[in-house]
């Protein structure tokens, strides 16, 4: 193997354009594994780890990018690096040559005069100031950039409080904004239940499978996951639940996050008191008694939460959601018995292979107290940490999108590939009995998942034809047929090849789950 790496001195490029160009690089032939990432310290320590350091780019700033690779013997580096070359040509040049890129927030004004939001993808340390310079334009902000100081953020919202504008993130990557979906977001209906949420993914699945159930989102308002925690207070959280309560468009409010701090938990209790609109709370993890008391009817999972929406949206009864959600479970139990029929005495374990995170802390959650011992690269409830995240350990539930897996390659929403070729090494292993998926569809992510889907399932088909045994592979698809991948036509052709499709995580995760208790 020929490991390489280049410098590209003083070029930035946002972290949407780096995965792109990522998932170019590493589709190039002759290359085994690749990263492109800015050089910071923390990078190149990832870079050092993952065996992709050279002394060439040991050298690169914070401002410089990196290219790294691991070639097959026998591959002329010098093509590559040509072919790679001409990658970035493609991404710097304009459709027609003629197109004015603004180098700042003034000019980008100038072009844009009625703007009233910005959208900010720049390296953290910087992204605080740019969206100082654009709230203090009268813009509100979408801060997609991580890595921003906490004292920062906490300086930015409470800025933006006062001058009545929104700053949705750090590290927000969903929001569906008057209709239009941002970053990581779905087409949905447009309708009159409105969304607060501290997690993307969460916010994507329950705006999702509400669509689904013919209902609408008036604003889906993205925080940040950091908002909810003691330091920021839920700044932005209670001022998306105040807008909601004041828009005209909305009538069921639907608060979405992991448990808050205790001290914005009373907050977010205070502000709805006094609202009069049904306002659902899904804070996956939480003790059932953390919102006794308060007027939130609280859920217990993400799909759960969704349909108590749409009750209250049409104007049913809710109570009857805990009824069709019983009969859902009847109807998991009877799929699980047919499934473990087929399986060998030695399947044993689950492997959940997730790009969500709040999936995978769902899934986690869904297995407590059901299953045994439960590993995670990102433990939540009582799972326990995984010793290599690399290697799975009886019952294991991983979120790929996590930095360890992603630094220097395209998000798992994207690319599949390291997904896939975990896939291949959990179909291998004789003692595992399930696995569990997420394919997440919409704006951002893989505009083709099923052409790296299939090829996979098919190899875990003849994986385990040879080996005489059945593997069943359950998933979970988030989107709707108004998304550019179309959900329905996506879950037809996965089912056709024989994987279990279930319209929720949540229900996913039970089919799997049950199917490993009914062993």
């Amino acid at each position: 193997m020929n490991i390489i790496g280049i410098i590209k001195k003083g070029e930035y490029y946002d972290s949407i354009s780096i995965m792109l160009i990522a998932k170019k690089v590493a589709e190039y032939d002759g290359v085994l594994d690749s990263a492109v990432v800015m050089g910071t310290k923390e990078n190149k320590s990832v870079l050092t780890s993952s065996g992709l350091m050279t002394p060439d780019i040991q050298p690169a700033g914070e401002m410089d990018l990196i290219v790294a690779l691991k070639l097959k013997e026998g591959i002329d580096s010098k093509n590559v690096l040509s072919k790679i070359d001409e990658i970035f040509k493609a991404t710097n040049k304009s459709d027609d040559g003629e197109n004015f890129t603004p180098q700042s927030i003034d000019s980008a004004l100038n072009v844009l005069p009625d703007a009233n939001m910005a959208m900010i993808s720049v390296a953290g340390r910087y992204a605080g100031d740019v969206a100082m310079q654009s709230l203090r334009r009268g813009l509100h902000v979408m801060l997609f950039s991580d890595n921003v100081p906490i004292e920062k953020e906490i300086e930015l919202k409470k800025f933006a409080r006062e001058k009545n504008l929104f700053v949705m993130g750090p590290d927000c990557g969903t929001a569906i904004i008057n209709g239009v979906p941002l970053a990581f977001a779905n087409v949905v209906n447009r309708g009159n239940i409105g969304i607060v949420a501290a997690s993307g993914t969460g916010l994507q699945e329950v705006s999702c499978l509400i669509s689904n159930a013919g209902c609408g989102i008036s604003q889906a308002i993205g925080t940040g996951g950091r908002d909810v925690k003691k330091e920021v207070g839920g700044i932005m959280f209670i001022e998306g639940i105040k807008a909601l309560a004041a828009d005209p468009n909305t009538d069921v409010i639907l608060l979405v996050s992991k448990p808050p701090a205790t001290e914005v938990v009373e907050k977010i209790i205070s502000v709805v008191r006094g609202i009069q609109k049904p306002v659902i709370g899904v804070f996956l993890g939480a003790s059932p008694e953390l919102l006794r008391g308060s007027n939130i009817h609280q859920a217990l999972t993400l799909e759960e939460a969704a349909s108590l929406s749409v009750a209250y949206s049409k104007k049913e009864n809710a109570s009857a959601v805990a009824d069709v959600l019983k009969k859902r479970e009847a109807e998991i139990i009877k799929m699980a018995k047919e499934e473990v029929v087929k399986l060998s005495p030695a399947q044993k374990y689950l492997r959940a292979l997730y790009s969500g995170g709040t999936f995978c802390d769902e899934a986690q959650l869904l297995c407590q107290n059901v299953l045994g011992e439960v590993y995670s690269n990102i433990p939540f409830g009582s799972s326990k940490k995984l010793k290599d995240s690399w290697k799975s350990e009886k019952h294991t539930i991983l979120d790929l999108g996590d930095d360890e897996f992603t630094v220097g390659k395209p998000h798992p929403m994207i690319d599949y590939s390291t997904r896939n070729k975990r896939i291949l090494a959990e179909a291998e292993n004789p003692e595992t009995a399930v696995i569990l998926l997420d394919i997440v569809l919409g704006y951002g992510s893989n505009m083709n998942p099923l052409a790296e889907i299939i090829p996979i399932i098919k190899e875990v088909k003849e994986i385990t034809t040879q080996q005489k045994r059945y593997l069943p592979i359950v998933c979970s698809v988030t989107g709707t047929d108004k998304d550019p991948q179309n959900r329905t036509a996506l879950v037809t052709a996965l089912e056709a090849e024989g994987m279990k499709v279930m319209e929720s995580n949540a229900a996913a995760s039970r089919l799997a789950v049950s199917i490993i208790n009914h062993l």
